[in-house]
């Protein structure tokens, strides 16, 4: 296994040491003493979570906020994505700054992504199987989110290919950047 630290603190990209033969590929998805040692998280995931989309969803920006936030470690299963990680610590010296990367079925990287960011993805592939680990329960109550085009993140979606954008109605009711509800509110 191999890790990346990104330029969020604590945000790491894992990519999983592949087998090859001609019978297709094996890998450890996640293995927990690994996981510890190499990022330094000692974290106990309690819910998973996989979703299935078409070309051109996006999805995001989400969070949770108070005691429900949540630790995820991401990953595409079948498909691509353009995964989104928005730092939104308020202390933090990366606080409103992005990274994005390609996950796929190709190159097995995934995004471990500590409590106090926000998440988002688009699907470039003509469909998409996303699965996440997470750390805390979901809480609708205390669910958060970030418009995906806000003006002041002025995140690159890599829009190229993409004829029509499939947004929730919720996501695009989203708040701006700068008048979403804190993390540390709830």
């Amino acid at each position: 296994m191999k890790v990346t630290k990104t330029a969020l603190k604590d945000c790491f990209i894992i990519e999983p040491t592949v087998f090859f033969d001609e019978r297709g590929c094996f890998f450890e998805s996640y293995h927990h003493t690994k996981f510890t040692k190499t990022t330094g998280q000692e974290i106990c995931w309690i819910q998973d979570n996989q979703s299935v989309s078409s070309k051109g969803v996006l999805r995001g920006l989400h969070y949770q906020r108070g005691k429900y936030q949540q630790a995820k470690l991401v990953r595409v299963i079948q498909g691509e994505v353009l995964d989104v990680i928005v730092d939104i610590r308020p202390d933090s010296k990366t606080y409103g700054q992005y990274i994005k990367e390609i996950l796929n079925d190709r190159n097995q990287k995934q995004i471990f992504i500590p409590k106090g960011f926000a998440h988002g993805f688009l699907v470039l592939s003509n469909t998409a199987i996303f699965s996440y680990k997470c750390d805390n329960y979901y809480n609708k109550e205390a669910e958060g989110g970030i418009i995906y085009n806000d003006y002041e993140l002025n995140i690159e979606w890599n829009l190229e290919g993409i004829e029509n954008l499939i947004i929730s109605e919720k996501d695009l009711c989203l708040p701006s950047f700068k008048h979403h509800l804190p993390i540390c509110e709830f």
